[in-house]
């Protein structure tokens, strides 16, 4: 099964409701819960490794930069970018070299973004971590946005930690092994989890911080 359709949303929403009850008001609370799915490949690791550790519209505005240089945001287009002018667009030192070693990974046959999909989540995981620069949060992200896989909350994300702390009243964000566990109740829904906790966020918190897509 791929969360593929704002119909498989709102089925994983009905499921996450009957499985957790104490989710009902917050699917009441987070109002619509957007599917925010993006094509895999190299465009959609490059915009989840752009987002890293910044805020969104910062990331969009690399985004956009890069889109109005390269066109497309393919991986050959990518090495065909030097590294002043991938500085130009705002990407930091250490990103350029993540996306150089995806694309190179891409070009060369050794990573296929679109047979990571059908994968296990822990292959996935490992597959993509292999490379530099990409670590659990990114690899999960690309699992949910572009694998549309069912079954991963990405626990690292500063947004659902804090989300989760405000809806459930803790008195401090979680960890994200203390996140694990709590998740492991929406499973086999857990993306779809994900994105009601982002939606939450961006409703009651005031704060849009859903990863940035293509």
């Amino acid at each position: 099964m791929r969360i593929s359709s704002d119909h498989d949303v709102s089925c994983g929403l009905a499921a996450l409701g009957t499985r957790d009850p104490r989710l009902v008001p917050i699917i009441a609370a987070a109002g619509a819960v957007p599917l925010r799915r993006s094509e895999p490949g190299f465009s959609g690791l490059a915009a989840i490794i752009v987002s890293q550790m910044i805020s969104k519209a910062s990331a969009a505005a690399i985004w956009n930069r890069m889109t109005l240089r390269l066109g497309t945001v393919e991986a050959g287009a990518f090495l065909a970018l030097d590294e002043a002018d991938g500085r130009a667009t705002g990407l930091s030192g250490a990103k350029i070299k993540a996306l150089r070693a995806a694309a190179l990974a891409v070009e060369a046959g050794v990573l296929d973004l679109d047979g990571i999909c059908d994968l296990e989540p822990d292959a996935a995981i490992a597959a993509l971590g292999a490379l530099p620069g990409i670590g659990r949060w990114t690899a999960e992200v690309y699992l949910v946005f572009c694998a549309g896989h069912p079954d991963v909350f990405p626990v690292g994300d500063v947004a659902l930690q804090s989300a989760v702390a405000h809806a459930f009243r803790l008195e401090a964000r979680p960890s994200a092994r203390a996140l694990d566990t709590i998740s492991l109740a929406w499973s086999p829904w857990r993306s779809v989890a994900a994105r009601l906790f982002w939606a939450y966020y961006a409703r009651c918190m005031r704060r849009d911080a859903a990863p940035v897509l293509a």
